[in-house]
């Protein structure tokens, strides 16, 4: 979840049941090890979003290779929030990230955050990206990872790019040790990652380098990426 989504939920899950709806600096990221798992053409993440146990949304991140090997990953994120047929919250991102020989040329992305609207676009230019935003314009170093979580190698980052507005956003992830998490009908074994931000989130990845899950706390309710399917 992208850390400005986070700060939105904080704030609307005080009140309202959930209801399903289907100058920066500039420093260079820290080089991190490839992971052994990369996305194949088709590959679909696709999360089911509760609180508290019920259903509050849908996390997408599909991914497209062209023949000559750039990647594209695209995310959707669909949640909503009311009392009844009245709704109180609602959240739409979409966002594109392209990549070439393993980093990150591009990133567009668009937000709804209850009617606050955020975009992004980013291109590679030289040694840097030239980054529009919502929340920042200027350069961004190359090697930053976008905010998407589907990239194991976040778990070594000390700054990201925001799919939703372009802001530089520092964190700090700490490495939690092993798990084990519910894909489906099978328990896989992964590893936890806390990600300290302005809202503290639990990552889970798995042995291959997989996203596998999520979950953060806003005012004493647990919300809760579930994977409906290994990839």
């Amino acid at each position: 979840m992208i850390r400005r989504t986070l700060a939105a939920l904080s704030l609307v899950l005080l009140a309202t049941p959930a209801m399903a709806d289907n100058s920066p600096n500039l420093t260079l990221a820290t080089p991190t090890p490839t992971p052994a798992w990369s996305p194949k053409d088709g590959d679909e993440i696709r999360f089911q979003v509760l609180r508290e146990g019920k259903p509050f949304g849908t996390h997408t991140v599909s991914f497209d290779i062209a023949p000559d090997g750039t990647l594209k990953a695209t995310t959707d994120v669909r949640l909503k929030a009311g009392v009844g047929p009245i709704t109180l919250f609602r959240y739409a991102l979409d966002a594109t990230e392209t990549w070439k020989d393993g980093q990150l040329v591009a990133l567009k992305g668009a937000v709804d955050d209850n009617g606050d609207d955020g975009s992004v676009s980013a291109m590679r230019v030289g040694n840097a990206l030239d980054v529009t935003g919502t929340e920042y314009t200027g350069r961004a170093p190359v090697g930053i990872l976008p905010s998407s979580h589907w990239n194991v190698a976040q778990t070594q980052a000390s700054q990201l790019l925001s799919s939703e507005d372009g802001e530089l956003i520092e964190v700090n992830v700490v490495d939690k040790g092993p798990d084990r998490v519910k894909v489906g009908d099978t328990s896989v074994e992964a590893n936890r990652y806390l990600m300290d931000s302005e809202i503290d989130v639990n990552l889970w990845y798995d042995a291959q380098g997989r996203w596998v899950k999520l979950a953060f706390e806003a005012r004493g309710q647990l919300i809760e990426y579930v994977l409906t399917k290994p990839f």
